[in-house]
């Protein structure tokens, strides 16, 4: 008999386990593209890391298929202005590299405050990394949003 081939867990998977959380391990590369026929991309959420002049970094969630607005970001987080942490700092910012990114895997380093799009909460679901490239968790929104602190608003582009 073949053995069933099992997912290792990630250390995200790890955190949410240990805290008794219930979520959905995923094997995939959403930001490439890679998607399986049974996963909508809106569901998706990347996990943006931006520095903001009055808060120091802070983490912006929102769907792979929108971009974010920095300026809407900037005024419920409380600054004048935010941007994106430079590629080249971001691992030294956060822990991970781009792509791998996670609200679960920087709450538990750093007390970055958190802002998820309110999309996500309409939702009710969401997939976010589980801080390894093509790794991914799928989470009930407001559970997520509740385990690492974060506050949902809009701060996509408006289309």
């Amino acid at each position: 008999m073949a053995k069933k081939s099992k997912i290792k867990k990630t250390l995200v998977d790890q955190i949410l386990d240990k805290a008794g959380i219930a979520h959905d391990s995923l094997s995939f590369n959403g930001l490439e593209g890679q998607t399986p026929d049974d996963i909508d991309r809106s569901t998706i959420f990347k996990t943006l890391a931006l520095i903001g002049d009055k808060t120091g970094p802070l983490i912006g969630i929102l769907p792979i298929t929108e971009h974010l607005s920095e300026k809407k970001l900037a005024k419920v987080s409380g600054n004048k202005k935010v941007s994106m942490i430079p590629q080249k700092d971001l691992q030294k910012t956060t822990g991970y590299v781009h792509g791998a990114n996670n609200p679960v895997g920087i709450r538990q380093k750093h007390q970055f405050p958190i802002y998820i799009d309110q999309i996500a909460l309409e939702m009710g679901q969401m997939i976010v990394s589980a801080g390894e490239i093509g790794r991914s968790i799928r989470i009930e929104s407001q559970v997520l949003a509740d385990f690492v602190s974060a506050q949902f608003d809009d701060i996509k582009e408006d289309r």
